[in-house]
């Protein structure tokens, strides 16, 4: 998700300009209600050519589980020129007093006993970020959302976090001439008396605020094809018709691996739009953005799609409950993109994209000495970085070598069973792949997640008497893993491999070979992170 390109997949080296560890701890600090939850969002949006103000009014279903005197919601306050002014909130039928200041509107409750109530706002205004007004490459007036990570309360009254998810419904009012896709199935589509049409989607399954969207402007679309029962489409501009549909039909392929080996699809479709967005790829919900310049016809966008398309198990359907545990997002995202390529071109595409993949750890760490699980971080535009992508999607590697294929798999599945359309901590992760594997990870995922850096080997060889001693020398200073070492062996055109398990500073092992080896290569087949 959340490429920043300059080249494209390995362009995730540029997020890391926007990351800077903190230095104060502290989780996430988002003021979480345990006590309430949104069953559902209805959003009707009004959308013109004159000016880039919205209109909207938001339905919201919410369940009381105690004793509440009011409401809170995300939404960015009117400045000069940005932000929304809400004229008026009901709760029912009934209009309820309410203030909207420092971007929360606050919503008092009339009857304070634990039960479902519905709320309707009112409000209007320019949206600074979030939807993006803009035009497309070609010039041509476009409306996307660009939620990622909380920005959906500069357009959307919400509770702009993804530890409360719910289903959603899009009622947008745009010109007749636009082309509108959003999150869900298209349940209706109608022209207006105006020049104006409206068409509305819903999505039954329940959704973060992150990954919501809408894209409104003139796309030439297409069904690619249907996946288990999943439609699978492409919205691209007209003007990148052919290339956008030769581009993206790749994302049916990679649709039925996912689905065949983690499990049930969680949403009403597949659409894959080329979109105006400040990110390289966003997960959207079943409406998944891609840059503008991801169309070009050559099919170079694989990977990118492989990404997306496994945020719709990760990180959407079983979805990080906190921002300092996004590493459930994007490192298995980035894994899973990984495997994906291995199951289409093979084990040698696993070990180039782990191999371009470890040496940007090694960099990154060289500035950013912090662990995958950093709970210095406040802000969550700063949770992304090398870290939560790919030494993340390194740590899931090491692990599938540790259990084995059949028992990664199997607590793959396991895991997505247990939490499609809910929320997880990394904890929650740790307990099935225990449960699955009969192991204690703990030492595991601990010095991986949870300790900064990665071994750093020096390896000394002595062959004689046809034994060969190897000493393997851990030379970081702040922590000693334990891990296991596949050690190759090249004699002539065969090479031999032999694991040793690898547990202090420096440790001597003997390896009975009948003559001298030709070479030494340490961990041939791209099993451990290190330096």
């Amino acid at each position: 998700m959340k490429f920043t390109f300059s080249s494209l997949k390995k362009s995730i080296c540029i997020i890391s300009l926007l990351i800077s560890v903190g230095s104060i701890f502290a989780q996430d600090t988002y003021q979480k209600n345990e006590n309430i939850d949104v069953q559902d969002y209805i959003f009707s949006l009004s959308l013109n050519d004159d000016n880039n103000k919205i209109k909207g009014e938001a339905i919201i279903n919410v369940l009381f589980k105690k004793e509440a005197s009011s409401l809170i919601l995300d939404l960015v306050s009117k400045s000069e020129t940005f932000g929304m002014k809400v004229t008026n909130v009901f709760e029912g039928e009934k209009p309820v007093s309410f203030s909207h200041e420092n971007n929360k509107i606050i919503i008092q409750l009339s009857d304070k006993t634990p039960s479902s109530k519905t709320f309707k706002i009112s409000y209007q205004g320019i949206p600074e970020r979030g939807l993006v007004i803009s035009t497309t490459k070609f010039g041509k007036r476009s409306f996307f959302g660009d939620n990622w990570p909380n920005l959906a309360r500069h357009w959307l009254p919400s509770i702009d976090h993804p530890y409360d998810k719910a289903t959603i419904e899009f009622r947008v009012t745009a010109p007749e001439y636009y082309d509108v896709v959003a999150t869900g199935e298209k349940i209706e589509e109608s022209n207006l008396d105006n020049g104006f049409k409206l068409t509305t989607y819903k999505e039954n399954a329940p959704v973060a605020m992150k990954v919501v969207t809408i894209g409104v402007t003139k796309f030439a679309s297409k069904l690619i094809d249907v996946v288990h029962n999943i439609p699978v489409s492409a919205w691209v501009y007209p003007e990148n018709r052919l290339d956008g549909f030769s581009d993206y039909k790749v994302a049916s392929n990679v649709l039925e691996y996912f689905i065949d080996n983690i499990g049930p699809y969680s949403y009403a479709k597949l659409a894959n739009m080329q979109a105006k967005t400040q990110w390289g790829g966003l997960e959207n919900a079943g409406t998944i953005s891609y840059f503008e310049d991801s169309v070009d016809g050559k099919n170079s966008v694989e990977d990118l799609i492989a990404h997306e398309i496994a945020h719709q198990w990760f990180g959407n359907s079983a979805t990080e409950k906190n921002w300092n545990h996004v590493w459930l997002s994007e490192s298995f995202a980035t894994y899973f993109s990984i495997l994906y390529l291995e199951h289409a071109h093979g084990d040698e595409k696993r070990k180039e994209e782990l191999a371009i993949d470890r040496k940007q750890v090694i960099e990154y760490y060289k500035k950013n000495p912090a662990p995958i699980v950093d709970l210095t971080i406040k802000d969550p535009m700063k949770v992304l970085s090398v870290n939560s992508y790919q030494k993340g999607s390194w740590v899931l590697n090491m692990l599938r070598h540790k259990l084995g294929d059949e028992i990664f798999w199997k607590g793959i599945r396991e895991y997505y069973k247990k939490y499609q359309n809910s929320n997880v901590l990394t904890d929650d992760f740790i307990s099935i792949m225990e449960q699955v594997s009969g192991k204690n990870l703990e030492s595991f995922f601990k010095q991986w997640l949870f300790i900064k850096g990665h071994p750093k080997l020096k390896y000394e060889s002595n062959y004689k008497k046809r034994k060969l001693q190897i000493t393997i020398n851990q030379l970081q200073k702040h922590h000693v893993y334990n891990f296991p070492l596949e050690i190759g062996i090249v004699q002539g055109d065969e090479i031999k491999i032999e694991t040793i398990e690898v547990n202090k500073q420096s440790k001597t092992f003997e390896i009975n070979l009948k003559s001298k080896p030709d070479s030494i290569i340490l961990d041939p087949n791209y099993w451990l992170l290190f330096e």
